[in-house]
């Protein structure tokens, strides 16, 4: 193919991308959009700022991570364009081979916060290698930037790494999502990979924790429910609360409930049912009482609903398959 077939093909393409995103990007009711985003799977608001983190999904090994301005809803790329210079931080991440020298897809996110303007950014990558990699996230300018820092490599044998938990002293939990049979893990600094104890089930998905670390709080994607694990307790201690959809990822609400979030995307014929885009719940963490907050049955632009925030007054859900962009839902 000549130079000039290829780059007439490619603006074509962006083209009918940029199109279709204009003429789809539109208001469905109650439900706005925020459009420039592909694939944004997970949100995560950096705690006292205007910023929205999204981890965007072009292909099974490559995507960006985005930064999601709630002031006027624009997006812009912070990794891998716009990225600082890689610094390897040997000492914690000693075992990382060093920085990924290639794009990666980004998935699971969580925060820890180091100072008032600076945080860690730890981001599921899947790829090249399997692992979660490091960043340090610096919102001192207008426009938060990423420093890669580290890398965690994933336990040997999981299958996939999911979701992603920033536990006291340097410790980071997470999900290994199989549906025939995955399990909770824990990275230590010094000790590396654990096994969490009492926490194998179906496809555990999304992932938080409680402030200072004794629980931890499962999206069960498998049983659709909101799964809670005791933490260090012997005995272990674990109850559900079903949701009546397939739990994707979970969030921690400005009101101290958990927000929910998934989809509906076949019905076995046994139980009533009805498939939906995206739905979103709350629940109590203490009492696990549910509360419903949206049935969304999608459109052309927004197909397959992840995860959901709250944000000011509107609940945001980042989607995959083909979705081009964060739902907003009035509370």
């Amino acid at each position: 193919m000549s130079r000039y077939i290829f780059s007439c093909s490619l603006f074509l393409s962006l083209f009918s991308v940029n199109a279709f995103t204009a003429e789809t990007c539109e208001a469905n009711g109650e439900v706005q959009f925020i459009c420039g985003l592909i694939n944004p799977e997970d949100l995560y608001q950096i705690p006292g700022t205007p910023w929205v983190i999204a981890s965007g999904r072009v292909s099974d090994v490559d995507g960006p991570i985005y930064a999601v301005d709630i002031r006027d809803y624009s997006s812009r790329v912070i990794f891998p364009e716009n990225a600082s210079v890689p610094e390897h931080d040997t000492t914690t991440y000693k075992d990382c081979p060093g920085p990924n020298t290639s794009t990666f897809q980004p998935h699971g996110l969580t925060l820890r916060q180091i100072s008032g303007d600076m945080h860690t950014l730890y981001v599921v990558g899947h790829g090249e290698r399997e692992a979660i990699e490091v960043f340090n996230l610096d919102v001192r300018d207008d426009v938060p930037s990423l420093k890669w820092v580290g890398c965690i490599v994933a336990p040997e044998g999981t299958r996939r790494i999911n979701s992603i938990t920033a536990l006291p002293n340097g410790t980071i939990g997470a999900t290994n999502f199989d549906t025939a049979g995955g399990e909770l893990w824990e990275w230590h600094p010094a000790a590396g990979w654990e096994e969490v104890p009492g926490s194998q089930m179906p496809g555990p998905n999304g992932l938080v924790s409680s402030a200072g670390g004794q629980w931890f709080y499962i999206g069960g994607w498998s049983d659709q429910a909101l799964v809670r694990l005791s933490r260090g307790k012997v005995p272990i201690q674990i109850d559900t609360a079903p949701v009546g959809f397939n739990v994707d990822n979970v969030r921690w609400g400005a009101d101290g409930n958990i927000v929910v979030a998934g989809h509906v995307t076949r019905c076995d014929g046994s139980t009533s049912c009805e498939l939906a885009v995206a739905r979103v719940a709350k629940v109590n963490p203490i009492n696990l009482n549910v509360q419903q907050l949206v049935d969304y049955k999608g459109n052309d632009f927004f197909k397959l609903g992840t995860v959901a925030i709250e944000v000011d007054n509107e609940i945001w859900v980042g989607g995959i398959r083909g979705s081009l962009g964060i739902a907003r839902f009035p509370k």
